[in-house]
């Protein structure tokens, strides 16, 4: 891979958390969630900062549960404790390799990790401490993909980059469509009016509405994870 000065002082990653299944059917697979954690300790050797956002997918899917016949608020609630497990296994795999990390929840679990305080996670921030950030909003029918576009904005992120199975966005669904368009650049406006299934309607209006640029990637790539958050030209841009 070619050096490359850093682009961004302050990064947001939204990882999924069946991002963490690998070739499972659920839970978290080891060699997985290692390769994440040695990949982001690479990026924050080279001066960035670097804070997470965990979906809870591969445990729980609050609105999944809610189709099933679960009261969504209940699901949710679930859901969001599914991110705070994940969300300690990302820790443990970044201590392991002697990598500072901090969890912080939008729910009090003060056994397990710190409440969300965002001046608090800035402060971790510029002690080079990674941040992950867990159980969403808070809030039930908010999404983490809502939670990392927020969480961003609050931190004063540079950009957001969300991190995938496939390398970019796409024109149609590349896994159905072999003839689908990967863009190189895309706008919010467009993501909104062609519905392309990147994030959701509301975190795509939250990014827009205060500038804040999101690059989607390919999680799966060897080294993509480091390039995204070094600044070089993997998968596709997204801005206003």
């Amino acid at each position: 891979m070619t050096s490359k000065p850093v682009q961004y002082r302050r990064v947001l990653l939204k990882l999924s958390g069946e991002a963490l299944m690998g070739e499972l059917d659920y839970g978290i697979d080891p060699q997985v969630i290692q390769r994440i954690a040695k990949e982001i300790a690479t990026a924050l050797k080279t001066g960035v900062e670097i804070a997470i956002v965990i979906g809870g997918g591969n445990i729980f899917r609050g609105a999944g549960l809610a189709r099933a016949g679960m009261d969504r608020v209940t699901g949710d609630y679930m859901g969001m404790l599914a991110t705070v497990m994940n969300a300690l296994a990302i820790q443990d795999a970044l201590e392991s390799l002697d990598v500072y990390a901090r969890v912080m929840s939008a729910l009090q679990i003060n056994e397990v990790c710190e409440d969300y305080i965002r001046r608090r996670a800035i402060r971790h921030l510029e002690k080079g401490r990674v941040v992950i950030l867990a159980a969403g909003t808070g809030n039930p029918f908010f999404t983490t993909d809502t939670a990392a576009s927020l969480r961003a904005i609050e931190i004063g992120a540079d950009i957001l980059l969300k991190a995938t199975k496939v390398d970019g966005v796409y024109d149609a669904d590349p896994m159905v469509n072999p003839n689908a368009k990967r863009y190189d650049t895309v706008s919010y406006d467009q993501l909104l009016t062609d519905k392309l299934s990147v994030m959701d309607a509301t975190a795509v209006v939250m990014c827009r509405d205060n500038n804040i640029p999101l690059r989607v990637f390919d999680l799966t790539r060897a080294d993509a994870l480091v390039q995204a958050m070094t600044g070089h030209d993997v998968g596709t841009v997204v801005t206003a």
